[in-house]
């Protein structure tokens, strides 16, 4: 469902923008060195004991948060919803929908809300099993609220497999923050231009401001493993703490949602799959507050890299990528 394409991706860059107000330790779960300055705006969440956090913070966050659900939602209703009839609630099946690509998209901003969720608790100075259960929580009880207002719309329909890609999202976060209290694996998204947006441009979209959002032709999404935090005394090791590899998963030849049009019958929709290389931004040690923040927010972006592929095309199973967007 392209409203669904468009919505999901757009949460995932305002959930990014909004995380980076909330500052934290150069890793989740690692507290800073020194504490100073206890009751400025800028003192990192898992810096400050809970009972040191000034009082205000966790009301802020709690009506802040309420507000822009409830803006969403209510311009979420006006904007995809008014125009189209109200039925009974129902679920449809959308799983082959894009080749499971529109799914990604959900796993990745049900992960990345939980993640601003988490830093803006911590931040606040709730402790960190409440924060991990209540903030990584978030992504999913947003999503799910979409789902509900896709459900009673004839248009739609609540989709079992988007509900379960929110919920995966979400475990990802919440499962490492218990276990390693630190993001080990993380979810991430790449673009490049393909060359379908100009064949269907108002389905995938007319430039390069919407088709980032829009062609799921063009996207590919990760997961990428800090390879540092699993080697033994790890501490000790000089191995680089910033390098990752990756798995990455695209789709091409998608001009339409199950099938392409019959003008468009010649053009074979095939399954990609990459290794490759990335790098977790937030692990390179810097003393820049500026860097740190510019980090924090492009890392949910996979860094380009040489990269494997293996496809299912009929034209060439393995390629290599001397640079991967």
């Amino acid at each position: 469902m392209i409203h669904k394409l468009r919505y999901t991706m757009l949460t995932t860059a305002l959930a990014l923008c909004a995380a980076c107000g909330f500052p934290q330790s150069d890793s989740l779960g690692q507290p800073a060195d020194t504490l100073s300055a206890v009751h400025t705006f800028t003192v990192p969440a898992d810096s400050l004991p809970p009972s040191r956090a000034p009082k205000w913070r966790l009301p802020f966050i709690v009506s802040s948060e309420a507000v822009l659900y409830t803006g969403a939602l209510v311009g979420l209703n006006y904007l995809w919803y008014e125009d189209y009839p109200r039925s009974p609630f129902h679920f449809i099946n959308d799983n082959a929908e894009w080749m499971g690509m529109d799914k990604l998209g959900h796993a990745t901003t049900s992960y990345y809300v939980g993640l601003l969720g988490y830093e803006s608790l911590r931040w606040a100075g709730v402790r960190e099993k409440t924060a991990v259960w209540t903030g990584g929580t978030l992504g999913l009880f947003f999503l799910t609220s979409i789902e509900v207002l896709d459900g009673f719309s004839s248009e739609w329909g609540a989709s079992w497999g988007d509900m379960i890609a929110n919920t995966g999202g979400a475990a990802l976060f919440i499962s490492q923050q218990l276990v390693w209290k630190e993001q080990r694996f993380r979810l991430k998204y790449s673009f490049w231009p393909s060359e379908y947006a100009a064949k269907r441009p108002n389905l995938l979209g007319e430039n390069l401001l919407q088709q980032p959002l829009k062609d799921y032709n063009a996207q590919t999404y990760w997961l990428s493993a800090n390879i540092w935090s699993f080697l033994p005394n790890r501490e000790h090791r000089r191995f680089p703490r910033w390098l990752n590899i990756a798995v990455g998963y695209g789709a091409n030849g998608m001009l339409g949602g199950h099938d392409n049009p019959p003008e468009f019958a010649d053009v074979h929709r095939y399954h990609q799959f990459y290794l490759s290389v990335d790098v977790d931004l937030t692990r390179i040690r810097t003393r820049s507050k500026a860097l740190k923040t510019i980090f924090k927010i492009v890392n949910f972006i996979k860094i380009p890299a040489p990269a494997i592929e293996f496809n299912t095309n009929s034209s060439g199973n393995v390629r290599f990528h001397w640079l991967f967007f």
